[in-house]
């Protein structure tokens, strides 16, 4: 059994997951912690009198297809020598629902249809990929061409977002940094300022040959409500302390932060951006570093749309 202290709201609750959640489902958890070095604690609930319940609302046989854009810039200093490394990918993301219960628990396959994709590393010839244009992925593509349009990975949640079960079928060949494939909501109705948390245990490789189990959560806070739009801001907090400069770096792609937008009445998420600016020095020697930029976001596209193409 795994249980959740949820604050929001102005009420305390302790909301029980059912066993038969496997263990690395991680669910949201209730906090109002600001620090990035201590675990979650009590504080002072919302004191808004509106609140409101956040459920996604899905239907069978419904498909929601979003378009994702992410870009990355990596600039690596290494005695004295600079390289640079950008990367950009546009692609088309899919949940086909195949079934919601009477619980309102909701089952989908997730894939992706479309990818256009840009790698160009300083002193090299930029490498491209467009799956609707070119008839054969080039060097370094090809992963990410026998991806698509095959399910990834068969998912149920609660409509709360809790993830109940996924069934991976083909291994992702596009990376997902800057975003969670299922965005959690808060288990209780909620009141502007609410703030919930997903715990995650992140493991990074040493030189030694061992590893490192980092403990990381995203922190969700209710910031606004317009027009039935819930504005939901989101931010990485790394609760393990990290003095390895080398651990750092292979931390800092997930260190995200950015606002997420919700319709309460449609229950599913209509965009995302997240944004990341980090850098760490002397992670491959003392005259070294190592500056990461990049920006993450995704919007629900009409029903009709199933394409994507960088402009």
């Amino acid at each position: 059994m795994r249980s959740a202290l949820l604050l929001c709201g102005g009420a305390l609750v302790v909301a029980v997951a059912a066993s038969a959640v496997p263990a690395n489902a991680a669910e949201p958890q209730s906090t109002s912690v600001k620090s990035t070095a201590a675990k979650a604690s009590a504080a002072t609930p919302p004191t808004a009198a509106t609140q409101y319940t956040l459920r996604y609302k899905l239907h069978s046989g419904e498909e929601l297809r979003t378009r994702v854009s992410q870009l990355a810039t990596i600039e690596t200093t290494i005695s004295g020598s600079t390289q640079s490394t950008q990367m950009i990918s546009l692609s088309t993301k899919l949940w086909r629902v195949k079934n919601v219960d009477a619980a309102g628990n909701i089952t989908f396959e997730h894939s992706v249809e479309t990818v256009d994709m840009r790698n160009e590393m300083s002193g090299r010839q930029e490498i491209r990929y467009n799956s609707q244009t070119d008839k054969k992925a080039p060097p370094g593509y090809e992963d990410v061409a026998k991806s698509l349009n095959t399910t990834l990975a068969v998912v149920t949640i609660d409509p709360a977002g809790t993830v109940l079960s996924r069934e991976e079928k083909h291994r992702p060949a596009i990376d997902a940094s800057g975003s969670v494939l299922v965005v959690p909501l808060p288990k209780q109705p909620a009141a502007i300022g609410c703030v919930w948390t997903l715990p995650n245990e992140v493991t990074v490789p040493l030189e030694d040959g061992t590893v490192k189990k980092i403990e990381t959560r995203l922190r969700y806070e209710l910031e606004e409500v317009k027009d039935g739009i819930a504005t939901i801001s989101v931010e990485t907090q790394i609760l393990t302390p990290v003095d390895n400069p080398k651990v750092r770096a292979q931390l800092i792609q997930r260190l995200w932060s950015g606002q997420i937008r919700f319709d309460i009445d449609a229950g599913r998420m209509v965009g995302q951006r997240t944004d990341l600016d980090e850098r760490v020095l002397s992670f491959s020697g003392p005259e070294s570093a190592m500056h990461y930029v990049a920006r993450f976001t995704e919007e629900l596209l009409p029903s009709e749309a199933k394409t994507a193409a960088l402009r």
